[in-house]
């Protein structure tokens, strides 16, 4: 061992007897740090665009995105969405733009009924353009299509 020919064995502390106490008071203020200074968006699984070739050629400006988890889940800027609460959302968004455009970002897992039912819940809100987002497929020329 490297620290016989110096002796620093013998200076050593020796090791606490017992850690299960301050263990778990780490554990705990770890998760309340998490809890009061986390962002919403720290943690939580991307979701996977499907990839369609010209993508990018139809693409609008829209001032509401909404995002759908595979499992469903309706993700907006004010965080996570009830779906009893989206028809209330998508025409509280519908009135504050002049011409209200929708972004539905829908994972490639999500249920082709859900995404449905929000661009049918959009038209009769009174959105104007809806719009699925969707990825170039990459190319071999560092990505750019």
């Amino acid at each position: 061992m490297i620290t016989r020919p110096l002796d620093l064995a013998s200076r050593l502390q020796p090791e606490p007897r017992n850690f299960d106490a301050l263990f778990y008071v780490n554990v705990a203020l770890v998760g309340l740090f998490f809890t009061l200074f986390g962002s919403r968006f720290v943690l939580s699984p991307g979701i996977q665009l499907p990839v369609i070739a010209g993508s990018r050629a139809g693409a609008i400006p829209t001032e509401t995105v909404i995002r759908v988890r595979g499992s469903g889940q309706l993700l907006t800027a004010n965080g996570l969405l009830p779906e009893a609460q989206l028809p209330s959302w998508l025409k509280d968004q519908a009135r504050l733009h002049k011409h209200p455009a929708l972004l539905i970002e829908a994972d490639t897992r999500a249920a082709t009924g859900v995404w449905m039912r929000i661009v049918d819940l959009a038209r009769n809100a009174g959105f104007v353009d809806i719009s699925m987002a969707a990825d170039e497929p990459a190319t071999n020329d560092g990505g750019r299509p």
